[in-house]
């Protein structure tokens, strides 16, 4: 009888010890789960979260209060079932009991949680950015910069969030032009104000560059910004040296934004392939350079062509030529249709000879319609004579030259209105 209540004894003993242990691990992971909820609770101020990193101590004490609250409360919960459960097994012992009980009795489980761990843990706790309950006055304060879009078609989009293109805005450069061409809007992107930016400005400031054109010459050449200073300063000291005054070097970046970006090299091709095919001294090579400097970074086989138009189509000699390009340099890269159109109707409906063309070669940079409107117009009312040394000669300066009002008044001697019901004719 002994020995069965003995073998009986300790098969309780053994069930009572399985079901705690159950019970123990499924509590554990309550408890663990526990902790990873209210290790980052959530703080809402007015539907909206905010972030806080200045209280981060008191933070993380907070959060290990509410995990020892939420394990008090599992703790208890187990001790009364344990209790319930003990009306059952009143065969063991008070000491067979406790040791049942004591995996359960540490706070953090089975291994002691020292002071070092503790900090270590709160530490841990606090490097995490929460959600904070903060009042209306704190979130007044509270002052967080726009994010950059990670990306945009538009270079609009970022002028908030960058200084470098928020001050070009201010300088008067256009980014709708910068951001339609390729990887431009991206190299704008990367570049720095005060390193990149100021220092160009500076530069063009010093050699003589109003700062009213800062705005069109990057909207124009934005790739200046990207050009060495030591490169910049080395194309003007050429320039320079080849008696280019410093108002003239500034007049010419001014017009010609891309100028500084070719090298030493290319700019000294340039002028010695003018100076050579029109037969020009160095004196009218720089004047003719000066007001059209965008001969120096256009392409040459343009103004190859337009000089063979000249002297093969049109039949004009070198020397006519010379004389045409000395007083307007942009017949040199004129559009060819263009040039060969104005000539056509000046020569072989107008009748005028070639040394009166010379003489006033401000036709050839006309527009082919006025010229054909005012000559049509005089020819019906009988005026239309451009020989010097007849009667009622008319100038084909004043022809092209004059605005309408004055033309009608002066070498048409009719109205104005009578002028415009013509054009409704033609």
């Amino acid at each position: 009888m002994a020995s069965s209540c003995t073998q009986l004894c300790l098969q309780c003993r053994r069930l009572l010890s399985s079901q705690t242990v159950a019970r123990t691990w499924r509590y554990s992971t309550q408890l663990g789960h526990c902790t990873i909820v209210t290790g980052l609770p959530p703080k809402i101020l007015n539907g909206s979260t905010v972030l806080r990193g200045d209280h981060r101590v008191a933070e993380a004490r907070q959060r290990w209060k509410q995990q020892m609250f939420c394990y008090s409360d599992f703790t208890a919960k187990h001790l009364a079932a344990e209790a319930m459960e003990d009306k059952d097994v009143e065969e063991l012992s008070r000491a067979d009991v406790v040791a049942c009980k004591s995996p359960l009795m540490p706070i953090r489980g089975d291994v002691p949680v020292t002071k070092s761990q503790m900090s270590l843990d709160l530490d841990a706790a606090a490097e995490f950015s929460a959600l904070e309950e903060i009042s209306d006055e704190e979130a007044v304060h509270i002052s967080v910069p726009p994010a950059m879009p990670l990306a945009s078609i538009s270079l609009r989009d970022y002028v908030d969030q960058s200084e470098t293109l928020s001050k070009l805005v201010q300088l008067g450069v256009n980014l709708w032009k910068l951001e339609q061409r390729p990887n431009v809007g991206y190299m704008m992107l990367r570049l720095n104000f005060n390193t990149d930016v100021a220092p160009r400005l500076l530069f063009l400031k010093e050699i003589g560059v109003d700062d009213s054109h800062f705005g069109n010459i990057i909207t124009r050449n934005p790739f200046i910004l990207t050009e060495s200073l030591e490169n910049l300063q080395t194309r003007v000291n050429y320039l320079k040296s080849k008696n280019f005054s410093s108002e003239a070097v500034a007049s010419m970046v001014s017009k010609a934004p891309y100028l500084l970006n070719f090298s030493v090299k290319r700019l000294d091709n340039r002028l010695g392939f003018y100076q050579q095919q029109l037969g020009l001294s160095a004196s009218n090579t720089r004047n003719v350079v000066t007001r059209l400097p965008r001969l120096l970074c256009g392409s040459l086989e343009p103004i190859k062509e337009n000089l063979k138009v000249c002297k093969i189509e049109l039949g004009f000699k070198e020397n006519e030529i010379q004389h045409i390009v000395l007083a307007v340099p942009k017949v040199l890269d004129a559009n060819k249709r263009k040039l060969t159109q104005i000539f056509d109707f000046l020569h072989n409906t107008m009748k005028v000879p070639h040394q009166l063309i010379v003489k006033f070669p401000q036709v050839l940079n006309t527009k082919y319609l006025r010229i054909k409107e005012r000559h049509l117009f005089l020819e019906y009312l009988g005026k239309a004579q451009y020989d010097p040394n007849l009667p009622n000669y008319i100038s084909l300066d004043r022809l092209v030259s004059l605005p309408n009002e004055v033309f009608c008044t002066e070498l048409a001697l009719a109205t104005l209105e009578d002028f415009y019901l013509f054009q409704k004719t033609i």
